[in-house]
């Protein structure tokens, strides 16, 4: 066994490694979004709640072109840029609620009509909301 063994490092040291990197992900998509007008974009802190995922990103969009053109760059982004590949997409074709797996971040892309419909945010209401950095940014500039 090398030294750099996934089996040599402290279950700690692998959790938190695993935790910052799905936030960094998480923040990733959510500012890719941001940058195409993605409106009300949220990043809830799921690891209290469900073992399955670290963070959801929920973000609207007013057409269907802008939510293809938010997942695609989401993609781009994750999988180019940060080398993390999307175990799986979902709602692509109908564009009202598009899903984007990947594995320890869920990206929920909505229409307006559908995020109210489904209200995730409600649903997993015990989450904890991330505060997204830009957004900081623009309020102390205003």
């Amino acid at each position: 066994m090398s030294a750099n063994s996934p089996l040599t490092e402290s279950p700690t040291a692998t959790s938190e490694s695993r935790a910052d990197r799905s936030l960094k992900l998480a923040l990733a998509a959510a500012r890719t979004a941001d940058d195409n007008r993605g409106e009300d974009i949220a990043v809830l802190d799921m690891r209290s709640i469900t073992p399955e995922f670290d963070y959801f990103v929920i973000a609207t969009g007013n057409s269907r072109r802008q939510l293809h053109a938010i997942s695609e760059e989401i993609d781009h982004c994750l999988e180019d840029d940060l080398g993390d590949k999307r175990m799986g997409i979902e709602g692509y074709s109908e564009s009202r609620w598009i899903l984007l797996d990947y594995g320890s971040v869920v990206i929920h892309l909505f229409d307006a009509e559908t995020r109210e419909y489904y209200a995730l945010e409600d649903l997993w209401h015990g989450a904890e909301r991330i505060d997204l950095p830009w957004d900081t940014e623009k309020s102390e500039a205003s």
